[in-house]
């Protein structure tokens, strides 16, 4: 692989320092990194609105020869307004497409690129938000051809960066190169694609690669607001869409006021198995505590992978072009079940997750209705999936009806599994909103309920149908309410859907990943309010648990019962463990 065993560790270099660094500088700059880590590789950008020249582009490429460092391109379709013109309104310096000295520009750029590298990969501002007169005149053109009468924007941008992709970056490019590889990198925004042309389903087909942006930063003093495991999550969904041709992750050191923020990038990247670990960008992080960090933590990684497998879990379905409870699974996710991610229906999936992103299939019902006849397995869905198929025919699996009431709940009602008569009823630390998901009763079951004032309601609901469970989740309006639902209450939900036979018993804000070799990662998020705790692991069948990164130090059960062992385990915010089970 590289100077790890598991992945490549590479770096992006930016156009500006490349049009200006000398090569002692240069020199000196490597030194710093070669002190804490192994550089691979790195991207080489010639172009980010300006320009390095073939001198410099060939200067930094013998330096990092020199020092064993594989070298391929970078581009970042940024422009400024061209000398004389009128300035646009668009973000970022994004291009306009309808501008013919910028799209000029691009296709000079990308010969250049493509006359100097055999490989180049293009950074993750390859979308258009511009809405100058041009645009629009065009966009309306557009959807007057195709029927559309809303005046959106999003299928004139898919069509539009379709073409661009192919007449503008990889005709010149190849023009220039015959055999010049391109990869494109999409951005972590994942629901908003569409909206500013980003098109997985056609670029796919073009591109010699994707790659994956897993940077998810401060959630909450940012205009982002990712929950962190998209950098896991993210990962599986491009590794699913197109197998094999994930390139890697890529994460950076940007609005992460703690170390652990920056490094947890790196942990939940790793976590997916990605051929290659980028960092963004070298110039930002020359002189930076976080590379003596995360060369140590890098080390540590290697050694997990070395014994972890496939990564699995609930599938969660996200079909191209689809947005709707932005980023639930992820939220999901960080409350403790292992979610993966696919464009595709997952037919063969033991457990699947449909949002309300997923009902952007017309087909989605259907499919649902199948596949539980089928598979006889476990579908979670929410309540915004309900919601936004309820005319759509959702009623023939469910009694559950929507009718846009809410209710705070501060207090709980947990069954036991198997166990109908055997109740817990934690306390919440502060009340969540819940929608009110009406059903009828005993058609539908529910077996976690809120309880506000003299009145409860179901917030995980269970329907059979064949030989299938149909599981609801009604999830709040404000996704990190679901952070603030008691312990058992997460746990119950957990139990309903183990992956591999495997579940976790314990409060929100710690993640499981699960994988196909009979081993599973847990790790705890350093957040406000997440302290070192004892959670107990449930696996069915399993005889102990070994530690094969900690000397193969083996954990007994604490009881087993009905098949299932359990165990209890320290879970430290910040500190990642990989547990074999022994069976």
């Amino acid at each position: 692989m590289g100077n790890y065993r598991n992945f490549k560790l590479v770096a992006y270099f930016v156009a500006q320092a490349a049009a200006r660094v000398s090569e002692a500088e240069l020199e000196k700059q490597l030194g710093f990194f070669e002190r804490y880590l192994r550089l691979d590789k790195v991207y080489l950008e010639p172009w980010r609105g300006e320009l390095a020249s073939h001198d410099q582009i060939e200067m930094c490429r013998r330096v990092f020869h020199r020092h064993g460092i594989e070298v391929a391109g970078g581009l970042t379709t940024v422009i400024p307004t061209p000398e004389g013109a009128r300035p646009k309104q668009r973000l970022f310096e994004t291009f306009c497409y309808n501008d013919p000295a910028m799209l000029s520009r691009l296709k000079e750029v990308s010969a250049f690129i493509g006359g100097h590298f055999d490989e180049f990969i293009i950074d993750d501002f390859f979308f258009t938000n511009c809405c100058c007169a041009a645009c629009v005149r065009e966009k309306d053109a557009f959807n007057a051809a195709h029927g559309i009468s809303d005046g959106s924007w999003q299928a004139y941008r898919l069509d539009l960066m379709r073409r661009v992709s192919e007449e503008a970056v990889i005709a010149p490019a190849r023009a220039a190169n015959p055999k010049v590889k391109i990869t494109i990198k999409y951005p972590n925004w994942a629901e908003s694609y569409q909206e500013t042309g980003y098109n997985p389903a056609e670029q796919r087909r073009l591109f010699d690669m994707v790659y994956t942006g897993t940077e998810t930063r401060d959630p909450v003093t940012t205009d982002q607001h990712l929950p962190r495991y998209l950098s896991f999550s993210l990962m599986t969904y491009f590794e699913n869409m197109w197998p094999g041709h994930n390139g890697g992750g890529w994460f950076d050191n940007f609005d992460t006021h703690i170390t652990e923020h920056y490094l947890e990038q790196a942990y939940l990247t790793a976590f997916s198995r990605p051929k290659e670990l980028m960092m963004f960008c070298f110039q930002s992080l020359v002189d930076n505590m976080y590379v003596p960090a995360l060369g140590f933590q890098l080390d540590r990684l290697d050694a997990l992978l070395d014994h972890a497998g496939n990564p699995v879990g609930i599938a969660c379905y996200l079909p191209d072009n689809c947005q709707g409870e932005d980023n639930v699974q992820d939220f999901l996710g960080m409350a403790g079940l292992p979610v993966v991610c696919t464009p595709y229906f997952p037919e063969d999936a033991e457990q699947i997750l449909l949002t309300r992103s997923s009902a952007c299939d017309p087909e989605i019902v259907d499919r649902l209705e199948d596949w539980l006849k089928r598979t006889g397995g476990d579908a979670l869905v929410t309540t915004g999936f309900l919601e936004a198929t309820m005319d759509r025919g959702v009623q023939r699996l469910t009694s559950i009806r929507l009718r846009g009431r809410r209710v705070a709940c501060d207090r709980w009602r947990v069954e036991e599994a198997g166990r109908e008569n055997r109740c817990a009823y934690p306390m919440g630390r502060t009340p969540v909103t819940l929608p009110v998901a009406e059903f009828r009763n005993n058609a539908t079951w529910a077996v976690v309920k809120g309880m506000g004032g003299e009145e409860s309601y179901g917030l995980l609901l269970r329907d059979s149908y064949c030989d299938g469970r149909l599981w609801t989740l009604a999830v709040p309006d404000a996704l990190p309410e679901l952070y603030q639902i008691p312990a058992e209450a997460l746990s119950r939900v957990r139990q309903a859907l183990p992956v591999k036979r495997v579940w976790l018993e314990g409060g929100a804000r710690i993640s499981l990943f699960v994988y196909d070799n009979d081993t599973f990662v847990v790790y705890p998020y350093v957040m406000d309010g997440v302290q070192r705790a004892v959670v107990r692991l449930h696996v069915k069948g399993a005889t102990a648990l070994t530690l094969p990164c900690a000397g193969g130090g083996r954990i007994e059960p604490l009881y087993c019962r009905d098949g299932e062992a359990v165990f209890e385990v320290e879970a430290m915010p910040g500190r990642f463990v990989l547990y074999r089970v022994e069976r």
